[in-house]
This record gives C-alpha cells, sequence and structure tokens, in this order.
C-alpha cells in the first residue's frame, strides 16, 4: 500500500513539472520532417558538451510535437551509419525527459519509447559489460549496472507504469536515464574506479557492491 501511495505521489509529481517545449526546443523539432534525423550532439563539442552535462526536465505528453521529436530521434539512433539500442533527447540537443530502449526482453525485441522515466530502485546486485555511447564517437568501457532495476514512466498517451527489468535491457535503460542526469558513460567508469566489488559469477560478470564474508 505504501509503495502504491508513493507511485501515485510520483506521477502527480511530473504532472505538476511536466511543461510543453519551448521556443527554442520547437526550433529544433521543426528543423525537418518526421522522417528526417536529428543531428546526434557530441562531447567533442564545448557547446553539444555543456547541453550532455545538464540535467533534463519532463515533458508534456500531449505537447502537439512530440510524436515529431519521437520519430525524428528514432532515425537518428537508427541511422545505418551508426545505429544504436537507445537514445535520450540530450543527445540531440533537447534536455527533456524522453528516452527510445530497445527491449532485448522481449519478444521481437521492440524498440519503445518512454517519457518522464525514473529509477526508483535498484539491485544490489551489479553486471559488469562494455558500453559505448552515439555521442561520445570512438570510445568504449566496461561498466558496472545494477542487474534489476523498478522504473516508473508514461507512455506517449500519458498512461502511467511501473516495471521491474533486469539484465541486458536494465544496463541500456541506466544507461539512457543517465543522460537524463547529465551522466554519462565515461563518468561511471571514473566513478567506479574507486568502487569496491566482489565478483560472485565470473561466467556472466556478477558482482556485489560489498566484498563477501568468507564462511
Amino acid at each position: 500500500m505504501k509503495n502504491a501511495i508513493q507511485i501515485v505521489f510520483l506521477f502527480i509529481a511530473v504532472s505538476v513539472s511536466a511543461q510543453k517545449f519551448t521556443k527554442e526546443e520547437r526550433q529544433v523539432i521543426e528543423s525537418g520532417d518526421k522522417k528526417s534525423m536529428l543531428k546526434v550532439i557530441e562531447i567533442t563539442d564545448e557547446k553539444e558538451l555543456k547541453i550532455l552535462k545538464s540535467v533534463s526536465t519532463d515533458i508534456d505528453f500531449n505537447d502537439d510535437l512530440l510524436p515529431t521529436l519521437a520519430e525524428r530521434m528514432y532515425m537518428s539512433m537508427r541511422d545505418p551509419a551508426n545505429p544504436g539500442i537507445g537514445i535520450a533527447a540530450p543527445q540531440i540537443g533537447i534536455n527533456r525527459n524522453i528516452i527510445w530502449v530497445q527491449r532485448f526482453d522481449k519478444e521481437g525485441e521492440p524498440f519503445e519509447l518512454y517519457l518522464n522515466p525514473k529509477i526508483t530502485w535498484r539491485s544490489e546486485l551489479l553486471r559488469k559489460g562494455k558500453e559505448g555511447c552515439l555521442s561520445i564517437p570512438d570510445i568504449s568501457g566496461d561498466v558496472l549496472r545494477n542487474y534489476t532495476i523498478k522504473l516508473t514512466y508514461q507512455d506517449k498517451t500519458g498512461k502511467q507504469f511501473e516495471e521491474l527489468i533486469e539484465g541486458f535491457t536494465a544496463v541500456v535503460f541506466q544507461h539512457e536515464t543517465d543522460h537524463l542526469n547529465g551522466i554519462l558513460f565515461t563518468d561511471r567508469m571514473t566513478e567506479q574506479e574507486k568502487s569496491e566489488v566482489s565478483l560472485i559469477n565470473s561466467e556472466v560478470n556478477l558482482y556485489l557492491e560489498k566484498k563477501l564474508r568468507r564462511q
């Protein structure tokens, strides 16, 4: 019951804080038609890096330009020259809480759109795996991520959901929601240099944050 009340309050807060696109954001979205890609910004440009390092805000699902932005984000993510498995709005220059994620945990591995996603719980169990980013060219590295997360979000109709997600799909969600908080996977790599973790399964690279006690 307590969790249900917390979820209700969370979505009320999202609804109150969500705003329609600004004039500047609308100009970016309307710079081409629905089937054209938006430029994926990169850390190599100082102005673009500032956007990538900024915290994003919630979006009103009723905004008339949301379908256009969503479609153009998808096209950018699936650029045949450099396809990705997820993208966040800051990566195309708009600091709003909107992401696309490929659901490897679902039949057909579909790409799905998520509005105002929030991770509300993370498991102690960690998974280490190699990551890259469309906004960080020619760099990849191993990152520790929570094996399981609890996610709250809205779909394009504004319907509210809560979901437990695990494995590699949870990794993709963590990577993309980090973008919404101005955090890059390279930041996580630096942060984790000082982490003390214990390997509990070498076959699938599973770890725990605290050292295991010997029995």
